[in-house]
């Protein structure tokens, strides 16, 4: 990614933002164990705050549904489902919302809700997720979500009480 040549704090915030943005996406394709919680946690904040700062509805909202997921990788349950019930709310009521972009709202309610312990929701979310993934049109965007999907527990193997960072 190309540095800005000027000293305009926007351009510098897009910068940090989609850096931060991309470092925390990367992140949340590895298995548990195989990244730093820390990591995750900053990177994904990091943007959500530069976003804050220079992005529209659409950003902020992407920069939320990237905090559920990163605090339901990281074990903190009731975050995640704060956040991931927000931007649900959100993206699935926004018109022109993508296919790709329906499928990870399903995917990280889905991964929010195992980690906060809500079992129903939990199934539920899980089984929309599967059929939204399998709707999404495009390959590469398929398989996109399905990188992060494999992360999500199934619902029979839910255990409450996940530990956290």
């Amino acid at each position: 990614m190309k540095t800005p040549d000027n000293t305009e704090p926007e351009s510098w915030h897009r910068f940090f933002g989609a850096s931060a943005n991309n470092t925390a996406w990367d992140l949340t394709e590895l298995p548990s164990g195989e990244f730093d919680a820390l990591d995750l946690l900053d990177s994904a904040h990091a943007a959500a705050w530069h976003w804050q700062h220079v992005g529209n509805e659409l950003n902020r909202m992407r920069a939320l549904m990237l905090l559920a997921l990163a605090h339901a990788n990281t074990g903190l349950g009731a975050s995640a489902f704060a956040y991931a019930e927000k931007m649900r709310s959100y993206f699935l009521y926004a018109e022109g919302t993508s296919d790709w972009e329906i499928a990870f709202v399903h995917v990280v309610y889905a991964h929010a809700a195992w980690t906060a312990g809500e079992k129903e929701i939990h199934a539920r979310s899980y089984s929309q997720a599967a059929q939204a993934i399998a709707g999404v049109a495009h390959d590469n965007e398929r398989g996109m979500v399905q990188r992060v999907f494999r992360h999500v527990p199934e619902p029979e193997t839910h255990e409450k009480g996940q530990a956290g960072i």
